[in-house]
């Protein structure tokens, strides 16, 4: 007897009529018709498969904190930073521990099955630190945290920063961070690449960088940090994000700079609805968007993954964790339109992140961990067109959230509805 059948699924790739078996956490079969009994049985109605929707960049520390001390006015990427300065003075660890489990039980209803989080460091007390270690350890049974040490005043322009990164990553911080452009010069920009990559070989550490979010076509500091990869054997372990100066660079340079990334076998993350939010702000017509080259990077080869960024924070004021909205908005804002982008960009809040952040046992396959979401849509193109609605999420081979089913059938490709004009008219 199984713990969990679901019978009936359809999966991305585009098989139909399958059933999943689960046991111990586990999924232990795959196919059609499927007979045996079981303790749960769930029929998927035809209705989409998938994994967990997985999130590569996210600030937890952050979230939820909308309008506390102040609004962002400008809605600049640098007033953000300063209103996060004034609010790191005032939280307490447990507003942080507060705000992130509401955030991580909203995530976990939207699907979410894993988020990596930058955390900063340039707070002598580690406040986010601390709390989000915290957070970490009571949402593990339900969502895959991983911490990123973020000094984000400067590893070099913060006096106390690089020393907190090291706390942090000895008080069990993953991955080590950085913010190479917010350095005071291009100089120091590149030196703390170099230290923070080589911080992160000593250790064994992968590492993510906020790298080149500007608009300014100067800033080439993905260049050092592809170059840092290579020489430390990092290939694989590193994620270059945001990379939205690269919207701005001649395609001379970023003729060569492409390949360079791809030697190194550096990740890229896109943040869609934050680029286009904060970056193009001192322009007035034409004006740029920010998001990164996202089609040129992911047909070299490169590793894409979209990262959500913030909900409801010092630089952004809506958000609501789903990954299907960055999805379409990616989509939208690089031009992704073809049938085979469209199903990409499902790819790049799934499977894509999950090779990011190197999560063990993702996917739907034998052998898999038994987590993965019934969405109400045909096919992964669906889900993405209409943010489709979650109504179960596994984990585990344990259903933790169940919305049931809508009406939807007016909306759905291949269901085509008669609608009589004469049920809108006035009574």
């Amino acid at each position: 007897m199984f713990e969990l059948l679901v019978k009936n699924a359809t999966l991305p790739d585009g098989r139909s009529g399958i059933d999943i078996a689960c046991n111990k956490g586990e999924i232990v079969a795959l196919e059609n018709g499927i007979s045996a009994e079981a303790k749960v049985t769930i029929d998927a109605k035809g209705w989409l498969v998938a994994p967990p929707f997985v999130d590569p960049h996210f600030h937890m520390d952050a979230t939820l904190s909308l309008g506390n001390p102040r609004m962002n006015v400008s809605g600049t990427l640098l007033e953000g930073i300063a209103l996060w300065g004034e609010l790191k003075k005032l939280q307490s660890i447990e507003d942080i521990v507060e705000r992130a489990l509401k955030y991580c039980d909203l995530a976990t209803s939207m699907g979410i099955g894993a988020i990596r989080s930058h955390v900063d460091t340039c707070d002598d007390e580690l406040k986010g630190v601390q709390a989000l270690l915290e957070v970490r350890e009571q949402v593990k049974d339900y969502i895959d945290l991983q911490l990123v040490a973020f000094p984000q005043d400067g590893v070099l322009r913060d006096p106390t920063a690089l020393e907190n990164t090291i706390r942090a990553l000895d008080m069990g911080v993953d991955i080590v961070g950085g913010i190479p452009h917010f350095e005071r010069t291009m100089q120091q920009g590149a030196d703390s690449v170099k230290l923070l990559c080589e911080l992160a070989a000593e250790r064994g550490l992968m590492v993510d960088m906020h790298c080149d979010e500007s608009d300014d076509p100067l800033s080439r500091h993905i260049e050092t940090l592809a170059y840092e990869t290579k020489r430390l054997g990092l290939q694989g372990r590193v994620a270059g994000s945001h990379l939205t100066s690269m919207h701005s660079m001649d395609n001379y340079y970023v003729s060569k700079l492409i390949p360079l990334i791809v030697e190194a076998e550096v990740h890229a993350i896109p943040n869609p609805l934050i680029n286009i939010m904060l970056q193009g702000r001192h322009d007035t017509y034409p004006k740029r968007r920010g998001q990164t080259r996202v089609r040129e990077l992911r047909d070299a080869g490169i590793t894409v993954g979209f990262g959500s960024d913030c909900v409801m924070d010092p630089w952004y004021s809506l958000g609501r964790a789903d990954m299907l909205d960055v999805a379409v908005m990616g989509l939208h804002v690089g031009q992704l339109s073809s049938r085979e982008d469209m199903a990409w960009c499902f790819q790049a809040v799934t499977e894509n992140s999950a090779k990011i952040m190197g999560l063990d046992g993702y996917g739907i396959a034998v052998g898999c961990n038994a987590n993965f979401n019934i969405l109400q849509a045909q096919n992964s193109i669906e889900a993405v067109r209409l943010r489709a609605h979650r109504i179960n999420i596994i984990r585990q081979g344990r259903v933790i959230a169940s919305n049931g089913a809508i009406s939807t059938d007016l909306f759905l490709e291949g269901r085509p509805q008669k609608v009589d004009p004469a049920s809108f008219a006035p009574k």
